[in-house]
This record gives C-alpha cells, structure tokens and sequence, in this order.
C-alpha cells in the first residue's frame, strides 16, 4: 500500500469549496488534469463518473462515502491497482477551510502509480483554493 495526503488553507468558507466539488462537470476548470468528466447520477455515494486525463483513455471511478459539506472519496480500479482519493474540507474560521486530499493506493506498481496520480495535487489544491476564494467574494 502507498499513501500520501496534501493540504492547502483557502480563504473561502467550506460551503464554497463544496459548491465546486459536487459541479464535477466544472472540475476542468480548476484540475488541468481533466479534459473532461461527467457524472452519471448524483454527487452521492456510488454514483459512477468518467474522467478523462488529456492524452489518455477516459477512465470510470465511483463515489464513495460522501458526506457533505465535509468529504467524499473516488475509487478507480483497473485490473489489480485500486486508487482511493479522500477529499476533504474542514471549517478552520467562518472564512477559512483546510482543503486536504489522501490518495491510497494497493495493488501491483502501487508507489509508481500514487506518485504519478498525486504528481499535480499541489497544483491542483491551489487552483481549487484560488477559485473557490474568488466565487467567496462574489457571493
């Protein structure tokens, strides 16, 4: 098993931060490492979504363990590997949150594969933090 977890604190109230969560068809604005994505259902736990990486086949995953307002996690299987992503937010003042994703991953090649899937995480948590601060301030 390979775990890793990144944090970013944004200026913007959890509410906001959910807001952009539960839009999984606007997550391309603000992870460059998505083309595209569709959710085949509600945000809820085990709703299916496609991604698709740019320059990659489109892969499915499913929601697992949606709490709202607090956290959800995405499952991908592909043969023996199984990446989990945990997303969490945390209330740290009524206009700041902790933004933290946990990638675990089991399975054959299971460190090559975390580091590739987290590679952008940081990029990915500034830009969520970045957007989800600027729609704060127009609410």
């Amino acid at each position: 098993m390979w775990q890793r977890s990144f944090s970013i604190l944004a200026s913007a109230p959890v509410a906001a931060v959910w807001r952009l969560f539960e839009d999984v068809e606007g997550w391309p604005s603000w992870n460059a490492g998505i083309e595209s994505i569709s959710l085949h259902g509600p945000f809820a736990e085990g709703t299916e979504f496609v991604m698709k990486p740019p320059g990659q086949d489109a892969f499915t995953s499913r929601l697992l363990d949606v709490v709202p307002q607090r956290r959800f996690e995405d499952e991908t299987v592909v043969g023996d590997v199984r990446v989990l992503v945990d997303h969490q937010v945390e209330r740290v003042s009524a206009a700041q949150a902790r933004i933290t994703y946990t990638a675990t991953v089991t399975g054959p090649g299971a460190a090559e594969i975390g580091a590739a899937v987290t590679d952008d995480f940081p990029a990915v948590l500034e830009a969520l933090a970045a957007l989800a601060e600027r729609e704060s301030v127009r609410a």
